[in-house]
């Protein structure tokens, strides 16, 4: 089943381990949005609205991405970035729980989530508290002075996984709103939304779920909460009657009320012909394909690679379809890499990131890489010291 090279547009003589920060482009995309600019927005100009459906996509598309992440239908709904869902998440879920006062998150989260938070407690004005603790130390540190557990289910660093399940029943138990940012999730592994019982979920589409640069974020409420959850960001596309134009705000009755502004046709049409890759696909047999380009990685790296600390978990079930490893000369071994056609990336201070893609990496690619690596760090690292770094 896998991989599905055939698939995507890669540079030949490319081995691609960056597609946890931005996937590679499907094939299909480019002649899909070609028809978007020269035959719909060409031809049919403003028509397009009403006779391409470009007004439903952000629904239509919300629904290809619920099946990734284990979400009914009609409980997503796409648009604007990451952050921006990020805060609808947290404001609404600060109006669920008025006399509670922390938002509870981990130090390993993405540190923009965390800028959201302050900036949207700080405008609040209201005493509210951001609190980050170490990450193992979260289910323990959910009481009832929190309003909301805000977490980032898979590190963007070391690729360490939190659990889904126990932490969301600890929120539930404890009363606290839980909200979890799917970044480095979605396309990645299976995910189940529905089955943990968490109130939101957000996300981004241009990492594993290959919608490009700049695609646009999603948003899940659960749908019992739907016409609970208050949209802060009160666009005119989120009105339950957006086109009345009516003086007054009413928050739609569905998930669309988290909608805000005009939604980007061209971006969303590339995301949406990407998700059709996923439509017969099944995500545990990707996740085990996964896992053992992971375990081969590893495995390879360690036997042959001198000088190299393995940053997340061993146990596979504990990581997301990435690997970092640890090296003081990190970001010159990535360039190094890159040179000779292996794209991998780096995180300050010393982390080097490959994401782990089985819809478009081999055996034969992992090889590759680990053979690129031994040879840098076999021929370039002396005594701990680097020199003639290509």
């Amino acid at each position: 089943m896998f991989p599905r090279k055939d698939l995507f547009a890669l540079p030949e003589g490319i081995v691609y381990l960056n597609g946890n920060s931005l996937g590679p482009l499907p094939k299909s995309v480019t002649p899909r949005v070609e028809a978007v600019l020269t035959q719909e927005w060409g031809k049919r100009l403003i028509l397009g609205w009403s006779e391409c459906r470009w007004m439903e996509q952000p629904i239509r598309v919300g629904n290809q991405v619920a099946r990734i992440i284990g979400a009914p239908s009609g409980s997503v709904v796409m648009g604007d970035t990451l952050s921006i869902k990020i805060y609808q998440a947290l404001a609404a879920a600060l109006e669920m729980r008025p006399k509670r006062k922390v938002v509870l998150s981990d130090t390993g989260n993405f540190p923009s989530d965390l800028y959201i938070a302050r900036g949207l407690l700080s405008s609040l004005d209201k005493g509210h508290e951001l609190r980050t603790v170490a990450p193992g130390d979260i289910p323990e540190r959910i009481n009832a002075g929190v309003a909301a557990v805000m977490l980032t289910e898979t590190d963007y660093r070391t690729g360490r996984r939190h659990d889904m399940e126990s932490v969301s029943r600890a929120a539930r138990d404890a009363g606290a709103v839980m909200i979890w940012d799917l970044a480095h999730s979605a396309g990645a592994f299976p995910v189940d939304v529905a089955g943990c019982g968490c109130e939101f979920a957000v996300g981004c589409t241009y990492k594993f779920l290959n919608g490009g640069p700049g695609a646009p974020a999603f948003i899940y409420i659960r749908p019992d909460l739907t016409e609970r959850a208050v949209p802060a960001l009160s666009g005119w596309l989120g009105h339950e009657t957006p086109f009345a134009f009516e003086a007054d705000y009413r928050p739609a009755s569905s998930i669309e009320r988290m909608r805000v502004g005009t939604p980007p046709v061209i971006q969303m049409t590339a995301l949406e012909e990407a998700m059709r890759i996923w439509e017969n696909l099944d995500m545990d047999e990707l996740h085990s394909a996964s896992i053992a380009l992971s375990e081969l990685f590893i495995a390879e790296v360690e036997a042959r690679c001198d000088g190299l600390s393995l940053a997340g978990p061993r146990d596979p079930a504990l990581r997301g379809s990435q690997v970092s490893f640890t090296s003081r000369h990190g970001e010159a071994v990535i360039q190094a890499l890159a040179n000779r056609g292996v794209i991998g990336d780096f995180r300050a201070p010393d982390t080097m990131r490959f994401g782990i893609a089985p819809l478009y990496l081999d055996e034969t690619d992992i090889l590759a890489a680990v053979d690129a690596l031994e040879d840098i760090m076999s021929s370039h690292i002396r005594d701990g010291r680097l020199s003639n770094m290509p």
